[in-house]
């Protein structure tokens, strides 16, 4: 028996995922019209449109990517969808209606209702206390993205535990959408495992921006007493009165990788493939090396353990547009020194031939150079120029922070500690 997931991006079918259970293997096929059309954009860089159908390593990989990075969160979401945690493209019958990126996976028997109506749907609107109460249950069920009253269900990677809602931003009110109106924001609650934690991946997104990065824009709410970073999605754009949804995809997805192998040292792809991926597909290509490369400088400096794959992405558009979409979920090691020791810190991807954060050095970033195709000195240079910069940049964020009533405790922490490495990094690169 063959069943399908129709993969449907603004009011159109891309084409048609199939599952043959018999053999247990899946296959995706274009759709002929979307494959023929100038302003069509592939579901997959790993599924180009030189070929009409791709097989099961390619699409098994693609559908894993858009699932959370939680065995937990899978097994919640198979008992109560009646389906097997192991099987993407069964879970993804109940939850791939809204997705990163732009396309939505429905299911056969509904895909008709879908195309040609891309303004479909409703909100229904949240009060404080409902969105309070969300993010407790969330707290305490990380596979509780949506309640049980809720009409539209959504999946989005990663090992947190998160929601999305819709944003009005004229009314300043929060909704959960259903059909094919979009969520517009990510909400991550601080789980405790590491204090402040929230408050330092906000104030790392936004060092990232003061040094000139581009990276994801988020705010600190509140709720009940909960502390929330909500996160804006650069895979959706605000048109007049409505939200477009931008086609994305991760570097794990780019290279048909199962998401499960996204650190380096597992397996995961490298700074090199991903660097390799960048000049091949991006129209931008020496801009979008440029931002990789600060990327990879800015992690190590700050102690970023978890740049991996799946934490940088492509954004991809029409007439063969690709671009290094913005940095997101950026934080740093650095105030933890109990739980992450510094000495034993250590990157996704690994600098020459070191992963351990206190063992790349000048040697290492020489190496990295030559891999990479850059420039030693202007590599040198930059690294010292951002560790320059750090030190004064996270004084101002963590003012504004404080202005803005976010005065937790680990901003200290996080200060003092860029201030000490970026010291420490200066005078190694200015032998």
């Amino acid at each position: 028996m063959i069943e399908e997931l129709h993969a449907i991006c603004q009011g159109r079918r891309m084409g048609v995922a199939q599952w043959d259970r018999r053999r247990d293997r899946l296959s995706f096929r274009y759709d002929d019209a979307w494959r023929g059309d100038l302003e069509a954009f592939p579901l997959s860089l790993s599924m180009p449109f030189a070929a009409t159908a791709h097989r099961h390593d390619t699409i098994e990989a693609f559908l894993w990517g858009l699932l959370p990075d939680n065995e937990g969160v899978l097994k919640r979401w198979g008992e109560r969808f009646h389906v097997s945690s192991r099987n993407a493209f069964r879970l993804l019958m109940h939850v791939g209606e809204e997705c990163a990126g732009a396309v939505q996976l429905v299911q056969a028997e509904k895909a008709d209702e879908w195309l040609g109506a891309p303004s479909s749907g409703r909100v229904k609107w949240l009060d404080e206390t409902e969105i309070a109460e969300r993010m407790s249950l969330l707290l305490k069920d990380h596979s509780a993205t949506r309640i049980s009253t809720d009409q539209g269900h959504f999946s989005l990677a990663g090992a947190q535990p998160k929601t999305a809602l819709h944003h009005d931003p004229k009314g300043d009110r929060w909704g959960v959408p259903s059909g094919s109106i979009p969520t517009t924001h990510i909400f991550k609650p601080s789980t405790g495992d590491f204090d402040g934690y929230v408050e330092n991946e906000h104030f790392c997104m936004a060092l990232a921006r003061k040094l000139g990065l581009s990276a994801a824009s988020s705010v600190i709410r509140r709720f009940g007493d909960v502390p929330v970073i909500i996160v804006e999605r650069y895979d959706r754009m605000r048109s007049g009165s409505k939200v477009l949804r931008i086609h994305q995809e991760d570097m794990c997805q780019a290279l048909a990788r199962m998401p499960h192998l996204k650190y380096q040292n597992q397996g995961g792809p490298s700074a090199v493939e991903v660097m390799q991926l960048i000049r091949q597909h991006s129209t931008a290509r020496e801009t979008d090396a440029q931002r990789f490369l600060d990327a990879l400088i800015l992690n190590w400096l700050i102690a970023g353990t978890d740049a991996h794959a799946k934490n940088y992405s492509f954004l991809i558009a029409t007439r063969g547009q690709v671009r290094l979409a913005p940095l997101y979920d950026v934080a740093s090691s650095l105030p933890y020194p109990q739980q992450v020791y510094p000495r034993h810190a250590t990157l996704a991807m690994k600098i020459g031939d070191q992963y351990k954060v206190r063992q790349v050095g000048p040697r290492e970033w020489k190496k990295a150079a030559a891999e990479l195709r850059c420039d030693e000195a202007a590599l040198r240079g930059r690294i010292v120029e951002l560790a320059t910069l750090i030190p004064d940049a996270a004084s101002q964020i963590q003012r504004d922070m404080k202005a803005q009533g976010i005065t937790h405790e680990v901003l200290q922490r996080l200060v003092t500690a860029l201030q000490e490495r970026c010291a420490e990094c200066v005078a190694q690169f200015s032998v």
